[in-house]
């Protein structure tokens, strides 16, 4: 009976001494990340370094805070790419639920930026933050991912190309939906925006101007692959087990009418089939432009009314516009083209895709417009003018705005022909034809 008691003191004592131990190790954890936290804040990178590094080894658990600046240290502060690397790893093993999509993100950033591992590798870390939110990894990983697919998939997997691209551009779509809902009244000129509306307006322009030069490149890769003599085959073949899936029919449908196979009768097929499959907005737009396609104006417009009628988002009601504009010249209707996405801005006043289609409908119409030099190039300043509130508008197509505001510029006309032409510089001019829009003779 004493040895049993005796054992029992003893077991007692033991875990007496070690939850005591215990104890102290994390007092000791909580007084190191407090001063570390501390000095890090204040700047003082060389004493956090050390409690930090302390963290590292001891207190792996106690916070994402230590992976957070931590990664600040090992990188910015101390630029050594294997301590950093070891950041990234522990931040994955002991908080893998903080934010994984971004840090994922970020990791891939990091490696491919210091050269630590193969593209292959790179790829496997951005396949899975993809895989857990594509909405919160960095914009330039969206593309290199997408670009990651291509390149594995193109030849012999085109479909998981289109998928794939589907999926970055519907993600990219949304987030730059947010972006331009916030920014419609941040532009106000009307208004005066404090400091922090100020900030949040150049945080929000940044990004979209990112996300813009995202889609582009997204478009340029997939331009080489979705092509209409690959697509219609492609869908051809899957029509039928695919015949009432929303989304496949809603993707291939967008895909076709991007790429101007509208005049494909699998179009017509595919469209019908999203709009029974699917009554939405954005299915009736498509059936709108496929009845207007074969003269049934007053099916069209049953169907444009059944669109907005359903559709309450003013950011989409004007995409659809759009949609309907893109059509219109497709069939020659320049100046109806031009009139829909005029309405397309009246429902996003910074819809710079509209404001750049109506340059472009104006570029088209250069040699109609024109009976000479002067009056032709004059079209071009037409087309300028609107490039131009494309790209002070829109962020998001700033980019791509700017390379025809170069060309427009380039094309105006010059000294000589405004001088040979015998008019003024900077007075008025309208130009012919349909276009009918007053503009300014150029200074230069």
């Amino acid at each position: 009976m004493r040895k049993i008691t005796f054992l029992l003191i003893a077991i007692f004592l033991l875990n007496m001494t070690k939850t005591s131990a215990q104890q102290d190790a994390n007092r000791e954890c909580t007084i190191k990340y407090n001063l570390f936290k501390g000095d890090f804040q204040s700047k003082k990178y060389d004493e956090a370094f050390t409690n930090w590094l302390f963290l590292m080894d001891n207190c792996k658990d106690l916070s994402v805070n230590i992976y957070k600046y931590g990664a600040t240290l090992a990188e910015d502060v101390k630029k050594d790419p294997v301590l950093a690397k070891r950041v990234y790893e522990q931040r994955l093993q002991y908080f893998p639920t903080k934010n994984p999509a971004k840090v994922h993100s970020d990791y891939a950033t990091f490696l491919s930026k210091n050269k630590l591992v193969s593209d292959d590798e790179i790829f496997a870390i951005l396949e899975k933050g993809y895989s857990i939110d594509p909405t919160k990894m960095g914009v330039k990983n969206l593309y290199r991912y997408f670009q990651g697919v291509t390149d594995r998939n193109k030849d012999t997997n085109p479909q998981k190309v289109f998928d794939t691209y589907d999926d970055v551009l519907e993600n990219v779509t949304l987030k730059l939906e947010g972006y331009a809902k916030k920014l419609i009244p941040l532009s106000d000129s009307t208004r005066v925006l404090g400091k922090r509306e100020k900030s949040l307006k150049r945080a929000y322009t940044i990004n979209s101007r990112a996300l813009g030069t995202v889609e582009g490149n997204l478009d340029a890769i997939i331009s080489e692959i979705a092509t209409c003599e690959r697509l219609v085959p492609l869908y051809q073949r899957d029509f039928e087990i695919n015949k009432s899936n929303a989304v496949w029919l809603k993707r291939s449908v967008s895909r076709m009418f991007n790429k101007g196979c509208q005049s494909e009768p699998l179009f017509e097929v595919l469209v019908r089939a999203y709009a029974e499959a699917s009554p939405s907005p954005e299915a009736y737009a498509f059936l709108a432009s496929v009845l207007e396609g074969k003269n049934d104006l007053n099916g069209a417009s049953e169907m444009r009314q059944k669109s907005f009628d359903l559709e309450t988002d003013p950011i989409k009601k004007a995409k659809i516009k759009l949609k309907f504009a893109q059509a219109a010249k497709g069939r020659g209707q320049l100046s109806k083209a031009r009139s829909l996405a005029r309405e397309a801005i009246k429902f996003n006043s910074n819809y710079g895709k509209a404001y750049l289609f109506i340059a472009k409908l104006y570029q088209t119409s250069v040699n109609k417009c024109g009976k000479n030099e002067f009056e032709k190039r004059m079209v071009y300043v037409a087309a300028l003018n609107k490039a131009r509130k494309a790209a002070s508008v829109d962020p998001s197509i700033s980019g791509i705005a700017k390379k025809y505001i170069r060309n427009y510029t380039a094309n105006a006309p010059s000294k000589k022909v405004i001088f040979t032409a015998g008019v003024t510089p900077g007075s008025s001019f309208q130009i012919k034809c349909w276009i009918g829009e007053t503009v300014k003779v150029p200074l230069k």
